[in-house]
């Protein structure tokens, strides 16, 4: 049971303390550091699904956060849903996108499967730019009445944020509850060698049809919230490329297969990402110092973080898994 593993209790622990520290003293500039973390860390956790557990390494991953932006905004703009159902019926539509999808190019391995997430991601972003009811290339903005009906701005804003940290929470025991199942068993058998897999009787176009499908929903619910928050989407930000590489960076950072390093990988990169941003003399290099930081991790650290820590107190197995 993950009730017994430290991490579930390290979880609830921390997503406690990042709602804690800002509603201290309402300390809004926190509030917004902190969950520009939540969010990477949610990306990192449910790219860590593919890349760490069943080995694709998938280059479009920000399509769900953006899918689930624009779905989200439609139907709190336009249909004016509650925004809690409209970000959960935008995860759901998003999740059977996903398995639809999956079943499809899942068929493909290695080089021909990352670049298929690549054209995906282009394909839908091409889609939506034309698409009429969701704005085409001008995008959607919400109205000042959706705000209104959670009780003003300043009450919309902080519930989204818990809602936000909420949702990290859950990318990190959803993570931890599959890598201790026996469907984790099934992603890990496909990953060291998906020949024998199939011999020894696993379904792997199902098992990475469903984990595809997975580690769609709570991106997609986080960006439904996240753009709600922000009180507009466009196309350039809803399916930023970069965003992708750089979710694979945390995870490379962190390390990938492991709940923490996912979480680590992605807030120690986002706080590094806004403190280059923030910095006039280095905004302009944020991605070659990006690029730099993976190549140095593939080279002499090609577990991550954790599993540097592994090899140098191996006692912490039992405790950051």
């Amino acid at each position: 049971m993950i009730l017994r593993r430290p991490v579930f209790w390290l979880t609830l622990v921390f997503a406690a303390l990042m709602i804690w520290l800002p509603v201290t003293g309402n300390r809004v500039a926190l509030r917004e550091d902190l969950v520009l973390v939540a969010i990477a860390i949610i990306l990192a956790s449910n790219l860590n699904l593919m890349i760490g557990y069943t080995g694709y390494v998938n280059f479009g991953h920000i399509v769900f956060y953006g899918l689930g932006g624009y779905v989200g905004l439609y139907l709190v703009t336009v249909r004016h849903w509650n925004l809690i159902w409209a970000a959960v019926v935008a995860g759901v539509t998003v999740s059977f996108f996903a398995l639809a999808l999956g079943l499809g190019i899942l068929r493909l391995r290695g080089a021909y499967f990352a670049l298929a997430t690549i054209g995906v991601l282009l394909a839908v972003q091409s889609f939506v730019e034309n698409f009429d009811p969701w704005g085409r290339s001008t995008g959607m903005y919400i109205d000042f009445d959706a705000y209104q009906r959670l009780g003003g701005a300043r009450h919309a804003l902080w519930l989204t944020y818990f809602l936000v940290i909420g949702v990290m929470a859950l990318s990190m025991l959803l993570s931890l509850a599959i890598k201790t199942s026996k469907f984790g068993l099934g992603l890990f058998a496909i990953r060291e060698d998906e020949d024998a897999a199939v011999v020894l009787g696993v379904n792997t176009t199902m098992f990475k049809a469903v984990i595809y499908s997975v580690s769609a929903f709570l991106p997609a619910v986080a960006g439904a919230l996240m753009f709600y928050k922000n009180g507009m989407i466009d196309p350039s930000s809803a399916f930023e490329f970069m965003l992708s590489l750089e979710g694979i960076v945390m995870l490379m950072l962190g390390g990938k297969g492991t709940v923490v390093g996912a979480a680590l990988g992605g807030g120690l990169y986002e706080k590094l990402r806004s403190s280059l941003l923030t910095t006039p003399k280095l905004s302009n290099f944020q991605l070659v110092i990006a690029g730099g930081l993976l190549l140095l991790v593939v080279l002499f650290a090609p577990d991550g973080f954790v599993g540097w820590l592994y090899r140098l107190v191996p006692r912490t197995r039992k405790v950051l898994e």
